[in-house]
């Protein structure tokens, strides 16, 4: 079977998951869940944070690692920025919060290809401090009421019926999607996380290539800050919440498998709806926040098995055909 085939095939599978959980959900609250606003507001208003950080947390594990510092670095570039902001100083605002987003990704890159660190040590590490500085900087204080024109970055629509925080990440979902399936870099990527030691021996700049993914990463990070600066209204601390377990599952159940080298942001943007429907379907029938997070943390063991389980099915089904083509032969 070949590599398009099966990515024909899992792209397939997910859209499957999406279906299964749309149709459950519309089963269980047909009004309250099936309702033009309802849909609206979780396709076009919620999912677009978790995306954003998706999108990172899908590059970083695509290259064989992770991302853990995204959700604080998105807190502490935030609120750095925030009195920019609220001052009308966009452009020092926006340079504030991308700058601290770079640097923080800039210490995870380096620390993970030249310290040679684990992925996951590194960045849960820089997540503590980066969200320990937030506290620090923030002192119980908060930067609140942003102007109008500011706040119209998230809530404004230049396009009728497309709220300009989903403009946003369709434009990032199409640079990436460009990024990582035509470009030389793309390639490089998957390679990289395919088998790093095989990309190095043949004179890739893996180094190079693991610190751009962290770098984009911290991007990625402030300008989802920006974003939910404009949103909220206030420069919180808090707004990190589930951001890192829902951008992790995203990226799991959309296939972005663990072991490096596959999947495809594409499916991503399957997996966040998959997250957020589910998360949304548990709002409106009055679910916990602890059960939603033990929820959560079943539907990412179900996509490790599910994934497990996928490629297990697709190996026997091109061995078979292999068998009956040799046979033919």
């Amino acid at each position: 079977m070949s590599l398009k085939a099966k990515n024909r095939i899992d792209l397939l599978s997910r859209f499957l998951i999406l279906l299964v959980v749309i149709i459950g959900l519309a089963i269980m609250q047909p009004g309250a869940f099936l309702s033009v606003s309802n849909l609206s507001q979780v396709v076009f208003q919620q999912t677009p944070f978790t995306l954003l950080m998706a999108f990172g947390m899908s590059l970083a594990i695509i290259s064989k690692g992770i991302d853990i510092s995204m959700a604080s670095n998105m807190v502490l570039s935030s609120y750095l920025s925030a009195s920019y902001f609220q001052a009308g100083n966009y452009l020092t605002g926006v340079a504030v919060s991308l700058g601290v987003g770079v640097l923080f990704g800039l210490l995870n890159g380096i620390l993970i290809s030249k310290i040679k660190i684990e992925p996951f040590v590194a960045t849960f590490s820089v997540d503590f401090v980066a969200l320990g500085l937030a506290y620090v900087v923030c002192d119980g204080k908060y930067v609140y009421g942003f102007p109008d024109g500011f706040r119209a970055l998230t809530n404004g629509a230049l396009i009728p019926g497309l709220p300009n925080i989903a403009l946003v990440t369709i434009l990032v979902f199409a640079l990436l999607y460009l990024l990582t399936k035509h470009t030389v870099y793309g390639r490089s990527l998957y390679s990289l996380g395919h088998n790093r030691t095989a990309a190095r021996l043949s004179g890739m700049r893996s180094d190079e290539i693991v610190i751009s993914v962290y770098v984009i990463n911290g991007l990625l990070a402030s300008l989802t800050g920006i974003l939910y600066l404009a949103r909220l209204n206030a420069a919180d601390p808090t707004i990190k919440g589930s951001l890192t377990i829902d951008s992790l599952a995203s990226a799991l159940i959309g296939g972005i498998a663990f072991g490096g080298g596959k999947g495809s942001v594409l499916n991503t943007v399957i997996g966040a709806l998959v997250i957020m429907f589910i998360r949304n379907g548990m709002n409106i029938m009055g679910v916990s926040t602890n059960w939603q997070q033990a929820v959560v943390g079943f539907v990412i063991l179900f996509s490790v098995f599910y994934e497990y389980a996928l490629n297990h099915i697709m190996v026997r089904f091109a061995d078979k055909r292999g068998g009956k083509s040799a046979q033919a032969a």
